[in-house]
């Protein structure tokens, strides 16, 4: 048998059941003998078993906790050796591609060595960080995180 000598009709006539024993979907229908999926109205869930609640409680629950605080974008200290002398901000960090979005925590954490001295602005740092960068002739400032700036106009000031 070939696929394209198949004799398939295009709009097949859908099957008309509990229309009489000639119909070859009569008596029960196709529901079987009796129970409560043989009645009218029969609505239950895929994980009803006749009430008994086995597949339920054999499920693991979702227990804990879940954190919805975004973690701290982290950066590390020997990155901070390409801004010589200069001032180490999130927008900085972010034009330099080592975070990926300025208004989110950033947290310097130690690794390598820093031989430049920089002005360290940002969220965090751990405490190795911070007396590497004094170390180092710099200095470290715990900044609020930045806020993006509003595109909504205001309607007030504009009348």
């Amino acid at each position: 048998m070939k696929y394209n000598e198949l004799q398939v009709t295009s709009n097949k006539s859908k099957k008309r059941v509990g229309r009489g024993i000639a119909a070859g979907q009569g008596k029960t229908a196709g529901r079987g003998t009796k129970g409560q999926g043989a009645r009218t109205g029969k609505k239950l869930r895929a994980t009803f078993q006749g009430g008994q609640n086995a597949m339920m409680q054999a499920i693991p629950k979702a227990r804990g906790f879940t954190s919805h605080k975004t973690p701290a974008q982290v950066v590390y200290l020997d990155h901070l050796n390409a801004f010589k002398g200069k001032t180490v901000d999130n927008m900085s960090l972010y034009e330099a591609g080592l975070i990926e979005t300025p208004f989110h925590k950033v947290k310097i954490i130690l690794r390598g060595e820093l031989s430049e001295k920089v002005t360290l602005r940002v969220q965090a740092a751990s405490k190795s960080v911070q007396a590497a960068v004094t170390k180092a002739g710099g200095t470290f400032e715990a900044t609020p995180t930045p806020l993006r700036k509003s595109t909504k106009t205001d309607d007030k000031t504009s009348k």
